[in-house]
């Protein structure tokens, strides 16, 4: 209780709460501080991130200043923002997660870059199968880009696939994407133009070594494949035939190290790699593109999909 010359402490400022909230991020060994506290903040006031240059002078009420300490907390524990907040952007769209999806990550976007460059034709009418769709971030890019082309996204996890619907439906695409359940690519026929996936890539034994945001907040599902990292390679490569037509197209992420295993994988079930694989902006070998040729190949295909050799 307050004494009779006691004054109440003074409500911080927006400015100043983002100030303590940075340094307290730095001091817990957090790699973007600043970018933290800013996100993490601008969540707990109910407003935009940029918001804060026209109002950093605003006081912030206790509730507020305890809804941000909550989330401050959790990110301190080693929580992702993402996870934190509910969201993520990838190819500047808006993607919900669910705990049984993985947080869309910069990476992967080399994926689509991959694909965007193997088919540049803009009104290619394709048809696209997206394995481990998750979020639905990758199949939702290509999407965008490709606005003649259409998609099935095929998920394990019926949460996960429910998730993807919500943000097909969100970014004004659910009129041009099924998701399904399924183990891979199972429950679907083939005849598809490009088929892309960012499977499981972690060995058993390297879980324990992942990040904490990684390891305690992804799903375990999503993340292992087996002893070697291997095993969701193997189901996807040896269906690419059946799943392809001839002259299409395989896009498949890859973990650090995996390009010459997953290479391998992919040449034994009759497909060709076209070259090798796109780096991510690290330098980190990240997609791998083969094709199906089939029995017969038809240069319509190869002209339609703009896969000729002057487009390698």
């Amino acid at each position: 209780m307050d004494g009779p010359g006691d004054k109440p402490e003074a409500e911080p400022t927006i400015a100043q709460l983002r100030r303590q909230m940075t340094a307290r991020l730095a001091a817990g060994g957090v790699e973007t501080p600043e970018l933290d506290a800013r996100l993490l903040l601008a969540h707990a006031l109910g407003f935009a991130p940029g918001d804060f240059l026209s109002r950093g002078e605003t006081s912030v009420p206790s509730r507020l200043h305890s809804a941000a300490d909550t989330l401050l907390a959790r990110r301190l524990a080693g929580e992702p923002v993402a996870r934190i907040l509910g969201h993520k952007e990838f190819w500047s769209l808006t993607f919900q997660l669910s705990p049984e999806t993985l947080v869309p990550r910069p990476d992967t976007e080399t994926v689509v870059e991959a694909v965007l460059s193997l088919i540049p034709d803009r009104a290619a009418p394709l048809r696209i199968l997206d394995l481990g769709t998750g979020t639905g971030a990758i199949l939702a890019a290509i999407l965008t880009e490709r606005p003649a082309a259409t998609g099935i996204a095929v998920d394990y996890s019926e949460s996960a696939a429910r998730t993807a619907r919500l943000n097909f439906e969100a970014n004004g695409l659910s009129g041009r994407v099924a998701a399904l359940v399924a183990d891979w690519g199972t429950a679907v026929a083939g005849g598809f133009d490009l088929v892309v996936s960012n499977p499981p890539y972690i060995a058993e034994g390297e879980m324990a070594g992942l990040a904490v945001d990684v390891r305690l907040h992804d799903p375990r599902r999503a993340l292992v494949a087996g002893a070697d990292g291997l095993t969701a390679y193997r189901a996807i490569a040896a269906d690419l035939p059946r799943l392809l037509k001839p002259g299409g197209v395989a896009v498949l992420e890859l973990g650090a190290g995996q390009e010459p295993a997953v290479a391998d994988l992919v040449q034994e079930a009759g497909l060709n790699v076209l070259g090798p694989a796109r780096a991510d902006l690290a330098g980190i070998p990240r997609a791998l593109c083969a094709r199906w040729r089939g029995a017969t190949q038809d240069p319509a295909d190869e002209k339609r999909l703009g896969t000729s050799e002057g487009n390698r």
